[in-house]
């Protein structure tokens, strides 16, 4: 087990700490997966991925005192290596060493005595980083890309609206143009039209109909 342990007590203490062992099995899983992967032997016990706050990587056997002082990796990631792809074997890992990495920050969280707002704030500022089965399955970078894509599409829509906005806005805010004379005479002649009485009878002219003159 790791002989540097120490036992971070803030916040910023724990998410460094995190930091460092994530920075160490990320190392393992990339740059030096082909020395991690013939270390995982199928042929030896029950191997474990530790990381350290150093940003170094280890395999070995669990630590033999139960219970062990911290969270323990998970056991026998060596059993599965010739059994399955390696891209798929090294992202099963990763998914196994992002679980560890969380279950070491809420143990010291737990154990001394973070509260609700101290426990949001390290996982908010956890939640920050990518994950290490990101990182190892290449989705880190296809997120980066997405959101740079999506912010400059964003900027450019915002650009084109604010360069249509004035012009929707002097159309919104034209003024009435007056009607036309000759507008207002047809208006004129279809309000008289629609009064007028019939000096013969004394009834209104019907509105849908044309008179020349009534029966009587």
């Amino acid at each position: 087990m790791d002989s540097r342990t120490y036992n971070p007590r803030t916040v910023e203490e724990v998410f460094r700490d995190f930091k460092g062992r994530r920075a160490g099995l990320i190392k393992a899983l990339t740059t030096d997966v082909e020395d991690f992967y013939n270390q995982c032997d199928p042929e030896k016990g029950n191997l474990c991925l530790y990381g350290f706050p150093s940003e170094q990587w280890e395999v070995n056997l669990p630590a033999e005192e139960v219970p062990p002082e911290l969270p323990e990796p998970v056991l026998g990631i060596n059993f599965a290596r010739d059994g399955m792809q390696e891209k798929d074997w090294l992202s099963l890992v990763a998914v196994h060493s992002d679980a560890w990495l969380l279950a070491i920050a809420f143990y010291f969280g737990a154990r001394f005595g973070f509260d609700k707002a101290d426990r949001k704030r390290l996982f908010n500022m956890i939640n920050e980083l990518p994950t290490i089965f990101e990182v190892v399955t290449g989705a880190a970078k296809k997120q980066v890309k997405e959101k740079s894509s999506v912010s400059n599409h964003s900027g450019s829509k915002s650009k084109s609206s604010s360069k249509w906005a004035p012009e929707s806005q002097s159309r919104q805010s034209k003024p009435l143009q007056p009607k036309d004379e000759d507008e207002e005479l047809d208006d004129q002649d279809d309000d008289e039209h629609g009064e007028t009485l019939c000096g013969a009878c004394g009834e209104h002219y019907g509105t849908d109909e044309f008179w020349i003159c009534c029966d009587i």
